[in-house]
This record gives C-alpha cells, sequence and structure tokens, in this order.
C-alpha cells in the first residue's frame, strides 16, 4: 500500500506543478476603441446623423451624388469570463483507477506465490515424463498442461534464479500440484534412483493382488500389507477412477482387484508406496482407451463389470486364442438365465472364494464368499477374481456371436473343446478324461526317471 500510496501522491503534486500561480499577470485585452457610431457617441438616436440635403438646381450641370448609406447601431458585446473547472473529479477517477489497478496486482500477486508453494492444490500424484533435450519453457508448459503448476512464467523465471536450467533429467517423475515449485524442480533434477537398486518385477495374466504383494515384498520394493492398503484406498487421480464412483463396494473382498494391469514393471528398493502404487494405475490407465470405452458402452458394460467378466475369462481361457470363444458362451449364459437359473458356473469363481478368500478373512462372511462363487450367485460377482490381460478385456469387448453353451479343457494339453448341449458337453469330458489319463500314463516313466536323479 505505500507504493500505491506513493504513486498517488507523485500524481497529485504533478497536476499541482501544472497550475498557474495566483500572482502571475494575465494579459488582458485592449479597451475597445469607442466606436463613433455607436448609441454612447450620440445619445439621442445614435447611427449617422441625417445630413442636410440641398437641392440642387435642375439645369446644373453637376451630377447628383447617389445617397450614403447609412449604418445601423452595433450593440456592445461584452466578453463572458470562462468558469475555472474544478480538478476534483478527474483526481477521484485517477485515484479509482491506480487503487483497481493496485488490487488487480496484489491478487495476481497472491494467486503466483500461492501457486509457487503450492498451496491449496491438489495432492493427487501424476506421473510426467521429461523428454530428452527439453527446454525449461518445455518443461514449465509441460507441467501446465498436467496441472501440477498453473503459471509457467513464473515457474520459468524461478528455475533460472536457482540456475536448474540445465540440470533437468529425462524420464518419468511422479509429482504432486501440492508441492512447492523448490520441491518439483528438485524432483526433476535429483536422480532418486542413483542410490537405490533398481528391480525389475514381471506382473503374469491372472495374477491377483495378494500375489503382488508378495512379489513387491519379496523383492524388497515395498510391505505387502502397505501396497494392499494403499493400492485398495486408490484416490491416485487417474481416468479409470472416475468410472468407478457408483460402485457397490459391500460385497468386495479386494476393492481394486483387476485393476493391477499384467506388465514388467521397473521399481526400486525401498520405494515411496504411493509411488508403486501410481506406477501401475497409470499404466491401467493407458491401456484403457477411447475406443476401448466406446465399446464397453455399446454393450451396456459398466468398466467395473468388464474387469470383473475379463477376469472370469482370463482364469478359463487354456490360451489366448480361445479367449473370445469363451467371453462368447458366458455372454450366451448371461443372456439366457433360464437355461443355467442365471449363474455363469465358472469354476475359478468358486476357486478365488475358497482359496483367496476364505482364509484370509477374519470373521466369516458367508455373502461375499456366495456372491463370488458364480455356482451359488447370480450373474457377474461382485468384483474380480484376477488381473485380467489385455487380450481377455478385448474378449469380452469383442462379444463375438457363437451358439455354444460350454466348454472343457485338457489340463495338460490346454485343448479345448465346445459344445452347444449338456449331451455334446458330457461326451467331450470323456474324451478329455481319456485324454488326460493317456497322457499321465505316457509321462509315469519321465516322472520316475525324475525322481531317481
Amino acid at each position: 500500500m505505500n507504493n500505491n500510496d506513493d504513486l498517488v501522491n507523485d500524481i497529485l503534486k504533478e497536476l499541482e506543478s501544472n497550475e498557474i500561480p495566483s500572482d502571475t499577470e494575465i494579459p488582458r485585452p485592449e479597451e475597445p476603441v469607442q466606436d463613433m457610431f455607436a448609441e454612447e457617441a450620440y445619445p439621442e438616436g445614435g447611427g449617422y446623423p441625417e445630413p442636410e440635403l440641398q437641392p440642387y438646381p435642375q439645369d446644373s450641370p453637376v451630377e447628383r451624388p447617389a445617397p450614403v448609406p447609412v449604418r445601423a447601431a452595433v450593440p456592445h458585446r461584452h466578453r463572458k469570463k470562462k468558469k475555472k473547472r474544478s480538478r476534483v473529479p478527474g483526481v477521484l477517477i485517477l485515484t479509482t483507477l491506480i487503487f483497481g489497478v493496485s488490487i488487480i496486482l496484489s491478487l495476481i500477486i497472491i494467486a503466483v506465490g500461492k501457486d509457487m508453494l503450492g498451496i491449496d492444490k491438489d495432492s493427487t500424484p501424476k506421473n510426467v515424463v521429461v523428454a530428452n533435450g527439453a527446454t525449461t519453457d518445455d518443461i514449465a508448459h509441460m507441467l501446465k498442461d498436467e496441472g501440477i503448476i498453473r503459471f509457467p512464467d513464473a515457474f520459468i523465471m524461478f528455475s533460472k534464479l536457482r540456475k536448474s536450467d540445465t540440470a533437468y533429467i529425462p524420464g518419468e517423475h511422479m509429482l504432486r500440484s501440492d508441492m512447492a515449485y523448490e520441491t518439483i524442480i528438485q524432483k526433476l533434477t535429483t536422480a532418486e534412483t542413483a542410490n537405490k537398486e533398481p528391480v525389475e518385477i514381471t506382473f503374469p495374466e491372472g495374477i491377483t493382488l495378494d500375489e503382488i504383494a508378495e512379489k513387491l515384498e519379496e523383492k524388497k520394493v515395498c510391505k505387502a500389507n502397505d501396497f494392499l492398503f494403499n493400492f485398495n484406498s486408490g484416490n491416485m487421480g487417474t481416468k479409470f477412477e472416475e468410472e468407478l464412483k457408483n460402485v457397490d463396494n459391500s460385497l468386495k473382498f479386494r476393492r481394486m482387484e483387476g485393476y493391477a494391469f499384467p506388465d514388467t514393471y521397473m521399481f526400486t528398493e525401498d520405494m515411496a508406496i504411493d509411488e508403486v502404487c501410481f506406477k501401475i494405475y497409470h499404466n491401467f490407465d493407458k491401456k484403457m482407451t477411447t475406443e476401448r470405452y466406446a465399446k464397453m458402452k455399446e454393450r451396456g458394460l459398466t468398466l467395473d463389470e468388464l474387469i470383473t467378466f475379463a477376469s472370469i475369462v482370463q482364469k478359463e481361457a487354456a490360451s489366448p486364442e480361445t479367449m473370445n470363444v469363451i467371453a462368447s458362451i458366458f455372454w450366451n449364459r448371461l443372456k439366457d438365465p433360464e437355461e443355467f437359473a442365471g449363474k455363469l458356473q465358472s469354476d475359478p469363481t468358486k476357486n478365488y472364494a475358497k482359496f483367496t478368500i476364505k482364509p484370509k478373512l477374519a470373521v466369516s462372511n458367508k455373502a461375499m464368499l456366495d456372491a463370488y462363487d458364480t455356482y451359488v450367485g447370480e450373474g457377474l460377482p461382485p468384483g474380480a477374481i484376477c488381473n485380467p490381460g489385455i487380450d481377455a478385456i478385448d474378449a469380452v469387448l469383442d462379444a463375438i456371436p457363437t451358439e455354444y453353451r460350454y466348454f472343457a479343457a485338457n489340463i495338460y494339453t490346454a485343448e479345448t473343446k465346445f459344445a452347444k448341449t449338456y449331451e455334446e458337453h458330457l461326451q467331450n469330458l470323456d474324451e478329455i478324461h481319456a485324454a488326460e489319463k493317456e497322457y499321465e500314463a505316457e509321462h509315469a516313466n519321465d516322472n520316475n526317471d525324475d525322481q531317481e536323479e
């Protein structure tokens, strides 16, 4: 405010310096010369006196002069004095303008300050990628596009003052918008993995969250319980989480089972748990493209239904080549509830309830166990039974039309037989069981040799 006051005072002083001093003699116009034809000169009548004309003799050789025109009397006009204008309105307008600009500048300074300190901003982590050769200007605008900062010019200035322009490290960085510029720059210029052992872990298709947690702890990335708690808590700011807002989680065993996309991940030992979880969340988010969301809505599925459906296909299919047909069979069972009493009758769902959920329940929950077991519960279970790969997800979305209702697979050869009727299905089962026994007999000697060795 002191700066504003000084500015106003300077302006007022400037206005005062431009005034005319009171003791300055102002030149005035000379007194008007009295008009000899004015009324004042001839108070009795004004104007020219009528000359007395002498008649000319008729026979005079001199030509009679033309009459002289008489000038009309002109009234005297007095000059009006100009009124002195007041400077108060102009000063008030200027002062108001100055204060208005000052308020706007103050608001801008406050907004920039809050952005620089990360005040009143979202704490959701985001994965940003710094490209090779990216300049400070590139990075600043990338951070704005990602919603990390609001004022790229302020970030550029701060970075230059900190002399960090050439220190940014290319690659992935996890940032939050509630971080101060200082912290963001430190994250982008510090190789956090430099002193940590890198860890590469592959999560295969069909793995469960509990199995992932065990792998992470085994590789010293993080504690299994910490992973399960944080991963199921969510709030990672990803797009797919918006699709899960209205999901009923009351009977779910693991809230986010199915959303740890099977892939090979690079971690480090003793990695921050939120970074571990976000890396997996971010990967799933990338796999769910706009086209897949569009197909999902065409099929009348929610995201949670899609992933739950795909998890069953993932566990049931003996090979990726059979996934489309198996997905078609479960679509047929869902569309024809009378034949199967509304039940999908999938063995993997029964096994998940029995071997994954039940042993980990502190208190028995029959409603949950029955809901997951599709021989008991109707329709899809309340949640996924594993983390499906992209082939299983696409098989559900493709929904190819078939007339099959049953399938059976050879556990040794992965050969799958399909049937339209239950009688055909029983015949396929007999053939598969005979083939399995034959396989066991052929490889019995191999097993004995292995035991002897």
